[in-house]
């Protein structure tokens, strides 16, 4: 009867972690990820496209990002997206590629860039709040109408209950994680 209801947040709460999942791998760690240029639009050719699409993007090395375009004649324009970013890394051209050496990060840096993690995961965690808000309105809308009788409906808060837990202790593992990578020197 409430399994609809339940498998719909579970699928949105899968779908919000995964969210703050992607969003956590944009954020550099003094580590080279080719997932911190992903959000980095180039003009190409009057239009706004993800640098990825224009370009492979690799790590060759621990610190380094190399950034090789499929058409040589946007390099200048993938240099300025890089640079427009903001990433605080300044591209080196060599006329074929971009490299983009990744800075060590200071501790100022650091703690920044935790603060920045904390609110992302704490918006996740509010979404999981109110995602099982809405599935419980909808679950006492029903005991309203006498679709379920009131036993269900404290079954069936019950079990949004494990799911908030269950998702919202994903989070914390992301965050513990991203936070773990942070700090490592």
């Amino acid at each position: 009867m409430y399994l609809k209801e339940h498998n719909k947040l579970e699928t949105k709460m899968k779908k919000t972690v995964e969210y703050l999942k992607d969003d956590l791998s944009t954020v550099r760690a003094g580590r080279a990820n080719p997932k911190l240029l992903e959000k980095i639009m180039v003009d190409y050719y009057g239009t706004k496209t993800p640098l990825n699409q224009v370009a492979n993007i690799s790590a060759p090395e621990p610190r380094v990002l190399v950034v090789k375009p499929w058409d040589v004649n946007i390099l200048e324009d993938i240099e300025k997206a890089i640079q427009a970013s903001d990433l605080g890394i300044n591209p080196g051209n060599d006329g074929k590629i971009i490299r983009l050496v990744i800075p060590q990060l200071t501790e100022e840096r650091r703690k920044d860039l935790i603060k920045t993690i904390k609110k992302e995961v704490e918006k996740a965690k509010v979404a999981l709040r109110n995602e099982r808000r809405d599935t419980i309105d909808v679950f006492k809308k029903m005991e309203k109408k006498s679709e379920m009788t009131e036993d269900d409906l404290r079954d069936a808060e019950d079990k949004v209950q494990d799911l908030i837990e269950k998702y919202s202790g994903k989070i914390d593992e992301l965050y513990d994680e991203k936070e773990k990578e942070i700090l490592e020197v």
